[in-house]
């Protein structure tokens, strides 16, 4: 993989009062003061192509990122190049918070489409907590919702059946898009490979394409042409045991 493929934008063309996620009813609302403050930390935007390399394995990124549009996944390969995603980024999340704790990233992040990214210094982030301990707030609950989210894949590759992983990685994209403002109906744009999937549910690209056969044969999902349907929701949770859904109002920075 390359370097990162990407090109910053002069200046702030999307100043945080005129935000598209500040107008999606899942995420919380800004006050004032916070509003202000992220106004005033933000450095600019990234444009960045699909494919592309954000953050690469064993690096240091000076910036955190949130994830304007676009999607993109987290991973980590091994030494001969077998790749695990962790899980995937999507407009909302916070990114690169692992360099300013540790000063290194032990997994890389990838670019699924083409994304915008806001930009933000990580040096600051200390005055984020000093100044504004509500965002720092919000921060910590993405930290842990991040944990969360890595709990479930932990959950789906360890015990879960083949079938029961896919149904239920299928809940994840669909409840997150749908998060996103990014569903029209029950159908989303999903930008993946089948390879990327079965890196995603720990099976091989064999075994990925039979279980996704199978589960297309209950009438629970459709997935052609990078477009995903949910058809029968209530069968797709209960081949996948549980569900990703929340009405819980989430925060952004």
């Amino acid at each position: 993989m390359t370097a990162v493929a990407a090109r910053k934008s002069g200046g702030i063309s999307i100043p945080c009062t005129a935000c598209p996620l500040r107008k999606l009813s899942r995420f919380r609302e800004f006050n004032a003061e916070e509003l202000a403050f992220v106004l005033e930390l933000k450095r600019g935007e990234l444009s960045v192509e699909r494919g592309a390399a954000i953050v690469m394995e064993k690096s240091a990124s000076p910036h955190l990122y949130t994830v304007l549009s676009g999607w993109g996944f987290r991973y980590k390969t091994l030494a001969d190049g077998r790749r695990q995603i962790l899980n995937y980024i999507l407009p909302g999340d916070f990114v690169g918070l692992q360099t300013s704790v540790f000063e290194m990233m032990d997994h890389g992040i990838e670019s699924l489409t083409e994304m915008l990214l806001c930009v933000f210094p990580r040096d600051r982030l200390l005055d984020v907590y000093r100044r504004c301990p509500s965002l720092g707030f919000d921060i910590t609950w993405l930290a842990a919702r991040q944990e969360r989210l890595l709990d479930d894949n932990l959950l789906s590759v360890g015990r879960r059946t083949a079938r029961e992983r896919m149904a239920f990685i299928f809940l994840y994209f669909y409840r997150r898009a749908e998060e996103a403002g990014i569903v029209q109906g029950r159908k989303l744009r999903l930008p993946i490979t089948q390879q990327q999937l079965a890196d995603t549910l720990g099976l091989s690209l064999v075994h990925t394409n039979r279980t996704l056969g199978k589960l297309r044969a209950t009438g629970s999902i459709r997935w052609t042409d990078g477009t995903m349907e949910i058809v029968d929701v209530d069968r797709l949770i209960a081949i996948a045991g549980s569900d990703f859904a929340t009405d819980q109002v989430r925060p952004f920075i």
